[in-house]
């Protein structure tokens, strides 16, 4: 069973960068699909970014394609989320989530997800 915490969230301005890490432990980190969702209070949780289990697909909401980029490396046992031209409507916690990934197809709904972390507050002031 997979452990995840993540971390870098913060207070940025419009335009500016910031780099999530979500580091996993307790499991065969080469096994899971990572996946970035987000929530903003009173919305829905959304799909941000979800990477295959070899870091060799990804898919990204269209809000975010060509700002963020999502990342895996297997050998440290940690998925990033890089987010660049940040806007004040992607303001949300941030969390970080696996699933073993048994097909080619990658999920893309929270319910797909079996583990996931605490969440990181991201906030951009415009």
């Amino acid at each position: 069973q997979v452990q995840l915490v993540e971390s870098g969230g913060g207070l940025v301005q419009a335009g500016g960068s910031l780099r999530l890490s979500c580091a996993a432990s307790g499991g065969i980190f080469s096994m899971y699909a990572m996946g970035w969702f987000r929530q903003a209070p009173g919305k829905e949780r959304e799909l941000v970014a979800a990477i295959s289990r070899n870091g060799g697909y990804t898919n990204y909401a269209d809000s975010v394609k060509g700002r963020f980029t999502i990342s895996k490396d297997n050998a440290k046992n940690t998925v990033y989320l890089q987010l660049n031209s940040l806007k004040p409507e992607d303001s949300a916690v941030y969390y970080c989530a696996a699933t073993i990934q048994t097909t080619v197809v990658l999920s893309t709904t929270p319910d797909k997800y079996g583990y996931w972390g605490q969440g990181t507050q991201v906030t951009v002031s415009s």
